[in-house]
């Protein structure tokens, strides 16, 4: 699903009210309707009033015509209007006044005198602007937010938490230092230095397609867990957008099912370099997702010392630990630097390597990217298509600071264009820029991913795919799919506390059979 831009939703709101046919208010009918449903079927409802609050635009429409229908579902349900004295819309409007005949239990805030006492046991509704923010929130919508935040009541937001914006930074934050609701160039509600004012949300209900703001980490304080809930807009519409979130049907096209008469020569043989004294984990865990991924063959370079270490912990790989025997024409893919090290010797063995095997599918993680970052002369020989894995302080090694996640997803798709490379930024919402300067938001994985290894486990999927004859990008969607799917899946018997790297690696098996039975 491509990633638009709020003018280019609101385009394409119009367009399926031009082509389905159907009216505005129809439409947002809809988006009720599926708010609706949403809460009905997820929150308990016994004891729970909503208090929804409005501005007069169209997501306080959305949010008027969800108080009618949970009043109708006999939900307790109190609605406040933000009033500044101008008309609402014409579909905001045409709702308040069927919400009308139902209840005149609706309030108007007209200054901070108006804030509401909030009882225990209610849910706050944010149906104040939505994604149609343009500027920092001020004045008596400030005010409201920061009072609804305080609150310490759970807070739904419509379409997009409040002071968030749909596909740019605010001037003010958020921080991509992570300081929280207290630091001074986050958006946080109430933030005494000035800072941008956000509704933070326990849940997000964005509306039938995805927006930038709610896939980089540094808005997830203010979202919350996020729920796309489809609305039915029209298919045909088409806009011109280089960011798309992975959806199960590209990862199960580009899925390529193990052939009845193949061999272990059909699926590619990997060379990883990895591991070192003291980091043989790293290498381990990388080497066992490969061979879980699918490849045929798996050699591991490694430090002479360590070689027993590969062949008790991982029987079914080779090791090796001699350069000279390493012929690159023997290698469909290479892996380079969970674990390797930071000297001089694995800088030496990192350059020797990138000249050795300037024709192999390459992957650079870790430790390489390190190097990398610190001996940019190194770029040189970093081949086109290479695939590399950092998280964001690795980035910021490579690539230079960026003062938020906004910036540093630019830089990343700029960079991936520039070194015609893939660029695989590491988060909850992984990133995959590709050298065309397309780039594809992953939504498999859960926090408990955070965990060390994990990284590593990623390095031997990717490795693993490009072996067996996967382009770069492919490879480096499918693989953070993968990764992530393994993730959740290993939560059927782990919680997000007790996940290891090697837990990931254990439901690989499973991921694969997701993918490949089309239950993904």
């Amino acid at each position: 699903m491509k990633v638009y831009t709020g003018q280019q939703i609101r385009a394409w709101d119009a367009y399926t009210i031009a082509h389905e046919p159907i009216s505005s208010l129809q439409l947002m009918e809809r988006a009720a309707v599926a708010c609706c449903h949403w809460i009905t079927t997820n929150y308990a409802l016994k004891g729970k009033v909503y208090y929804i609050f409005c501005a007069k635009g169209n997501n306080g429409g959305d949010g008027l015509a969800l108080a009618r229908l949970l009043l109708e579902r006999h939900i307790p349900t109190q609605v406040f209007i933000l009033e500044f004295g101008n008309k609402g819309t014409e579909d905001f409007q045409a709702n308040l006044s069927a919400l009308h005949a139902l209840t005149q239990n609706i309030m108007y805030i007209q200054g901070e005198d108006a804030f509401p006492t909030l009882p225990a046991g209610a849910v706050i509704v944010d149906a104040l602007l939505g994604s149609g923010l343009n500027r920092p929130l001020e004045g008596l919508t400030a005010a409201l937010v920061r009072f609804l935040n305080g609150s310490g009541l759970p807070i739904l937001a419509i379409d997009l938490p409040t002071g968030l914006r749909t596909d740019e930074p605010s001037t003010e934050g958020p921080s991509a230092t992570g300081t929280g609701a207290q630091g001074a160039s986050t958006p946080g509600a109430g933030a005494p230095d000035g800072g941008a004012v956000v509704i933070r949300a326990a849940h997000t209900l964005t509306l039938g397609a995805w927006k930038l703001g709610l896939l980089l980490a540094e808005n997830a304080p203010f979202f919350g867990e996020v729920h796309l809930l489809p609305i039915g807009l029209h298919p045909g519409y088409e806009a011109e957008s280089r960011l798309e979130v992975v959806e199960p049907a590209v990862v199960a096209k580009w899925y390529r099912p193990r052939p009845s008469f193949g061999h272990k020569g059909t699926f590619g043989h990997a060379l990883l370099v990895a591991g070192g004294e003291g980091k043989m984990g790293a290498c381990i865990l990388s080497a066992r997702a490969c061979l879980h991924s699918g490849v045929g063959l798996t050699t591991v370079f490694v430090p002479h010392a360590q070689v027993p270490i590969v062949q008790t912990a991982v029987p079914e790989a080779m090791a090796l630990a001699d350069l000279a025997r390493i012929d690159p024409a023997s290698y469909k893919a290479l892996g380079i630097g969970p674990g390797m090290g930071t000297d001089k010797k694995a800088l030496d063995l990192l350059e020797r390597l990138l000249v050795m095997a300037r024709s192999t599918p390459l992957v650079l993680d870790a430790d390489a990217l390190t190097l990398l970052g610190n001996h940019p002369h190194s770029w040189k020989d970093v081949p086109e298509g290479a695939i590399l894995t950092p998280h964001p302080k690795e980035f910021e090694r490579l690539f230079g600071p960026v003062a938020t996640d906004f910036e540093r997803l630019q830089m990343a798709l700029e960079q991936a264009v520039r070194r015609q490379c893939v660029i695989v930024l590491k988060g909850h919402r992984t990133l995959v820029a590709g050298p065309d300067g397309s780039g594809y938001f992953n939504t498999t994985g859960n926090a408990g991913m955070a965990t060390g290894g994990s990284g590593d486990v990623l390095t031997g999927i990717l490795t693993s795919l490009l072996a067996q004859g996967y382009p770069s990008f492919q490879a480096a969607v499918l693989g953070v799919y993968l990764h992530g799917l393994a993730g959740d899946l290993a939560l059927d018997e782990q919680s997000m506390e007790s996940l290891t790297a090697s837990g990931i690696v254990d439901s690989l098996g499973k991921a694969f059979k997701h993918l490949g039975s089309g239950h993904i």
